[in-house]
């Protein structure tokens, strides 16, 4: 007689995140029986989380406690970063839950995190976009109460669209119960990461078509002004409009080029694919929360002030006496 082989290890079980093609992980786990006890892309998943949620913590830290970070801007900034911040943990969190709980339950509640966190982040930035369109094209009356009110409205409508996002797992839409319906990312079903994919893809394209308006926008107020002070081309304004311009660039290119390719993917793709593309698509996606306080926090004057504030005690002349640019939009 044989001796029966142990069960495969937690991660290649129901409930967990990457495990998008569970059958053929089983039958490797079979053939070879003496697998990996942990898988290395989960470790660079919880690694990424753990980064992203240090980084961002900073950035919360600093707004909640400036009482002069209150402006529209910064509380949608703040919001991204709480996102993000969530976003991470839950990453950390899924690693604990699939390796030592081994509870389909929280397996559940921690995949509701990471879409929810995830879906937050991803409609801040588009917030963020449109406040910085509004704050260009109503210049004159951007300061006005309408606009906090405007804005408070936003971050209730991303925050709430994204808890219903994130409730579908817990709620019972998930393929725990049938694996022909799950997704590259368990437990998730096709509908739901098709549902997920598609809005990415339409807000993708609103923030595009609201950057090219801001660059000209940008374009427009730099060609004014040229005329009026009598500029060429190769003025210090010419160059930091250019450069406003190119951050722009930036910040979409940065994106696109963290979430397009899990999107495109997992509208291709289902769970008999090899799970290692969903992870070499994945771990781009969750680089993006490690870029974001990057770009829209670390660069802002007004937060660098706090930043050296709390870390020092003291501003940089460097830093007290840099004066805002068309870069900084």
């Amino acid at each position: 007689t044989s001796t029966p082989l142990p069960p495969p290890p937690p991660h290649l079980r129901a409930g967990s995140l990457s495990a998008g093609a569970a059958p053929s992980s089983s039958i490797a786990w079979r053939c070879k029986a003496m697998p990996l006890l942990v898988n290395p892309w989960d470790i660079v998943l919880c690694s990424s989380g753990t980064l992203i949620a240090c980084e961002n913590a900073l950035v919360v830290l600093v707004i909640w406690q400036n009482p002069a970070l209150r402006a529209p801007m910064f509380l949608l900034i703040g919001s991204l970063a709480l996102a993000d911040l969530l976003a991470g943990l839950g990453l950390v969190l899924h690693f604990t839950c699939a390796y030592l709980l081994h509870s389909d339950s929280a397996q559940l509640l921690t995949v509701g995190l990471v879409v929810a966190s995830f879906s937050a982040s991803v409609f801040s930035l588009l917030a963020i976009t449109i406040d910085r369109y509004l704050s260009l094209y109503y210049a004159l009356t951007y300061n006005s109460e309408r606009t906090a009110v405007f804005t408070y409205t936003m971050l209730v409508l991303l925050w709430g669209l994204s808890l219903c996002l994130g409730l579908l797992p817990v709620t019972g839409v998930n393929c725990l119960a049938e694996e022909a319906t799950c997704s590259v990312v368990r437990p998730l079903t096709k509908n739901n990461i098709a549902v997920l994919s598609v809005s990415f893809l339409l807000l993708f394209g609103l923030m595009l078509q609201l950057y090219v308006q801001i660059c000209k926008i940008v374009m427009r107020h730099a060609q004014q002004i040229a005329l009026q002070h009598h500029f060429l081309a190769a003025t210090p304004h010419y160059v930091t409009t250019r450069k406003g311009v190119s951050t722009l660039a930036i910040i979409l290119g940065t994106f696109a080029a963290c979430w397009m390719p899990f999107t495109v993917y997992s509208l291709i793709a289902d769970y008999t694919y090899p799970p290692l593309y969903t992870y070499a698509t994945l771990v781009p996606a969750t680089y993006n929360s490690v870029i974001n306080p990057v770009i829209y926090a670390f660069r802002n004057q007004e937060i660098q002030k706090a930043l050296w504030l709390v870390c020092c005690g003291c501003i940089p002349a460097s830093v007290a006496q840099r004066a805002r640019t068309p870069s900084d939009v």
